[in-house]
């Protein structure tokens, strides 16, 4: 069973060290396009989202991902060997629907969406790496258990994408207002009992999974991390996270994250108790974070965070 249950509300503002204007010489741009060549495959179709992102349709046997060398002889797993059914419970004025997902275009049957890197893309990633912050007290952005890697969506080499709608690091065109309307969607990290790899699900559907053997150390997991985190150049404002407002028990006011829970071996699903539970902020002028306990009703065990923002310092 998971022992300890740790919320962590990653807040760094400091130092993009530059951008693709600051490019410090042609060696680095060189290698910053070999990589590009190496991340982006040829498409069988690509969609151009009204973001301004390229969305490529890649061939389900032939994504990024499997370029990792322990992937070299992977057996593709098209769906788990268990059933996420997650339960339909709404918040006042809620609406659940996808927002991480292809709505009017979507990819041809055999391909899976793949968000196409660009250089911006990566030279962000460089800094990542370098934030004091992507560390070992923070779950779920490594994929070296811990040494010296950070990353997010399908940078993370590793993630098998199996669902041709939703993809990794799509934006939301919709979000929800202060007091009136909530948008919400329901997501999950769950182990396949069989296969062992790591399911993700968003309301009922299957994603995508991170297979087992990429990971020694993760038969089980003993800390689960719920948050959220902003980033901005060296000595700007940070961006407001969440709605802007700072917890405060109204469900129509800040960012929450409502029925949270872990399982444990058998499937049994628990809510975290308080005295399993941690809280942190970096930034407390800037944002807060509230673990409410189980209240039961429509939000379960619950928590908000977030914050206006600012000048939070560096």
């Amino acid at each position: 069973m998971i022992n300890i249950l740790l919320f962590v509300l990653c807040l760094v503002t400091n130092s993009i060290s530059h951008s693709i204007d600051g490019i410090q010489n042609i060696k680095e741009d060189l290698e910053l396009e070999r990589q590009l060549k190496l991340v982006n495959k040829h498409p069988i179709k690509s969609i151009h989202t009204k973001f301004g992102d390229i969305v490529d349709c890649i061939d389900i046997n032939k994504q990024p991902t499997f370029d990792h060398p322990l992937l070299k002889n992977h057996k593709l797993q098209r769906k788990p060997n268990f059933q996420k059914s997650i339960e339909k419970t709404s918040v006042k004025n809620s609406l659940a629907r996808p927002i991480f997902r292809l709505k009017k275009v979507k990819c041809p049957t055999g391909t899976v969406p793949i968000r196409r890197t660009t250089k911006n893309d990566l030279i962000r990633d460089k800094s990542l790496l370098n934030d004091h912050i992507m560390t070992q007290g923070n779950p779920g952005t490594h994929r070296d258990n811990f040494k010296k890697t950070g990353c997010y969506n399908i940078r993370c080499p590793g993630f098998v994408q199996t669902h041709k709608g939703y993809y990794l690091g799509s934006r939301v065109d919709d979000t929800s207002i202060y007091g009136g309307k909530i948008v919400e969607f329901s997501i999950s990290i769950t182990q396949d009992p069989v296969t062992q790899n790591w399911w993700l699900h968003i309301g009922n559907e299957n994603i995508g999974y991170y297979p087992a053997m990429l990971f020694s150390n993760m038969t089980s997991a003993h800390q689960v991390g719920w948050g959220g985190r902003t980033k901005t150049p060296f000595g700007a404002p940070s961006p407001q996270m969440g709605s802007g407002y700072f917890p405060d028990n109204n469900f129509v006011h800040a960012c929450y994250f409502r029925f949270v829970s872990f399982q444990n071996a058998s499937r049994q699903d628990y809510g975290p108790q308080y005295y399993q539970v941690k809280t942190f902020t970096d930034k407390p002028d800037c944002f807060g974070v509230k673990y409410y306990g189980n209240q039961r009703g429509e939000v379960g065990y619950s928590l908000q965070f977030g914050g206006p923002g600012g000048n939070c310092g560096n």
